[in-house]
């Protein structure tokens, strides 16, 4: 016998029919019969109810393959010998092997999210099967097309590169092989786009108590979050109004100055731009000139302290020149006149014809105020008293955080200028939670540990200058009886007047907290050189006395009435 057609290797799903093929010839024509792994097969010519059938070519046919987990019959390698009484032939090996495929991936794509013109990435890896599965991907129920130069699959991962918002879409990998098709869960592919800004915010000056309206607007997808800060801190609710693409501020402040940023972001982006918003505050008088009557000879002061953001540039100009004076202006030739870097105006050795107004000026990119201030030129006859401080500053304990007032009220001819010191250094102006009230008292807001120190109250005049100080104590505590202080001394009395002396008694004030320590008074008259001796020799003719009496305890002075 000879084998004229030899059995081919096959690979075949399981359930599936299949055909071995072998024919043979010799003569007497042979007879053919099959064996896998050495072992004769059975076929229908033995047993009827065998799903093997030996066809009359001598090929064997499988009705279906039968392939299970422990059961694997028709798995094997295959041989088919042709026999007569001359001999036999033997055919070549073939193998039958049955395909397979699993339903698990061994691994599935995940969602992706990514901004317009990254990289997306897919990853697949298909499940066991024999023949080895081949990969392809699924966009939208459709087979992607891999004609576009952005898309690439290399062993079952899918990129694409420079997304656009086309991509978008539920993605599938599928495994094939000759068993079928498996496909993977799926995948949404998300492409977003990052906040772009539309309008970007601006730096701003602005005055203080206008309305700040400050924009930003961003375009995304999704769309962005927006939110403020200022200083890099999170804007607190409440001082500021927020709309879409606006934050507003009624009634500006000073301590809105600052830099604010706009935060957009999103899921695939974070944006940030600043704007520099700057508070001017126009200029105010935080003491104002007054008119003055000065002698000859003597020196004339005007004050002129003012405030404002920026600090304002003060000048002064007198009524009918084209002349400004400066502070720290180089005196020319033998100049009376000059102003002080805090804006004094000063005038020494005043002559007659000095007299007029002068005014001052107080200048900012905010806006402008003057103020004008008249000096009269008196006969030294004329000579007036120094001002007089009826109410002086007390000594006081304060709690920290409270509200401080130190008190001065003072009078004159002409009326005084009322300023104020601390530890020998000018005060006002330089804080905005100090404010002269008035009468001329010094009222300090949200006392601070800083602003202990000696206090000193200042009436000026061209007839003077009169002064008193008072220690504020700053505490984080208050002491139980530092409000408990003794009376005032009442009904005073002024006996034996002599042309050098008087006697003067006075009753106690009711004691309570800190005993009275001493008794102080402070009087004044008028000097006359050129008046007759017969004037002094007459106690009745005494010119005006005035004076003041006050009582000091450990907390603070306590006036009585003047007489």
């Amino acid at each position: 016998p000879r084998i004229v057609e030899h059995p081919s290797d096959l690979i075949v799903s399981k359930g599936e029919p299949a055909t071995l093929n072998c024919k043979a010839e010799g003569r007497p024509t042979p007879t053919v019969e099959w064996s896998k792994d050495g072992e004769r097969v059975e076929t229908d010519r033995d047993n009827p109810r065998s799903h093997r059938m030996l066809l009359p070519s001598g090929s064997l046919f499988f009705l279906r393959i039968i392939h299970g987990r422990r059961s694997k019959p028709d798995d094997g390698s295959y041989v088919c010998v042709a026999r007569n009484y001359l001999g036999e032939a033997v055919s070549r090996n073939a193998s039958l092997e049955v395909a397979l495929l699993r339903d698990d991936f061994r691994q599935n794509p995940q969602d992706v999210v990514v901004a317009v013109g990254e990289t997306a990435s897919l990853e697949c890896q298909a499940p066991r099967g024999h023949p080895e599965p081949t990969t392809f991907w699924r966009k939208d129920k459709a087979r992607l097309d891999l004609k576009d130069d952005r898309i690439t699959v290399r062993g079952g991962k899918l990129t694409i590169s420079n997304t656009k918002k086309s991509d978008v879409g539920i993605y599938v990998c599928v495994a094939a092989n000759m068993v079928g098709e498996r496909e993977s869960e799926k995948a949404q592919l998300s492409v977003f786009e990052r906040p772009v800004f539309v309008q970007r915010p601006v730096n701003q000056v602005v005055l203080v108590d206008e309305t700040v309206e400050i924009r930003c607007q961003v375009h995304g997808d999704p769309a962005p979050t927006l939110r403020w800060k200022k200083e890099d801190v999170d804007i607190p609710r409440g001082r500021y109004e927020k709309e879409d693409f606006l934050l507003r501020i009624k009634k500006a402040s000073v301590s809105d100055q600052g830099t604010f940023t706009c935060v957009a972001e999103n899921r695939v982006g974070k944006l940030e731009a600043s704007a520099y918003l700057t508070i001017r505050e126009a200029p105010q008088f935080v003491v104002r000139p007054r008119d003055q009557i000065v002698a000859q000879g003597r020196t004339a002061t005007f004050p002129c302290e003012t405030r404002g953001k920026p600090q304002p540039t003060v000048f002064w100009q007198r009524e009918g020149s084209q002349d400004l004076l400066f502070p720290n202006q180089p005196k020319q030739g033998d100049s009376r006149v000059s102003v002080s870097v805090n804006g004094e105006l000063t005038i020494s050795s005043v002559q007659r014809s000095d007299a007029g107004y002068y005014i001052c000026q107080a200048l900012t990119v905010a806006g402008s105020i003057l103020a004008k201030a008249q000096l009269e030129v008196a006969d030294a006859l004329k000579d007036r008293p120094p001002p007089i401080i009826r109410q002086g500053p007390a000594n006081q304990t304060q709690a920290l955080g409270g509200v401080s007032l130190l008190k001065c009220q003072a009078s004159g001819d002409p009326e005084p200028t009322v300023t104020w010191r601390k530890n020998g250094g000018n005060l006002l102006g330089k804080d905005l939670r100090f404010s002269l009230l008035e009468h001329g008292s010094l009222q300090i807001q949200s006392t601070r540990l800083s602003d202990l120190g000696l206090y000193t109250c200042v009436a000026t005049s061209s007839s003077g200058e009169t002064s008193w100080s008072a220690y504020l104590d700053v505490r984080d505590f208050m002491p139980h009886n530092a409000t408990s202080l003794s009376g005032p001394p009442s009904k005073p009395l002024v006996t034996d007047v002599t042309k050098s002396s008087i006697s003067l008694s006075w009753e106690p004030g009711p004691e309570a907290g800190s005993p009275v320590s001493s008794y102080v008074i402070e009087a004044f008259g008028y000097v006359c050189d050129l008046c007759p001796p017969a004037t002094f020799s007459d106690p009745t003719l005494l010119w005006p006395l005035r004076a003041f009496l006050w009582a000091f305890n450990q907390a603070r002075a306590v006036p009585s009435r003047i007489f």
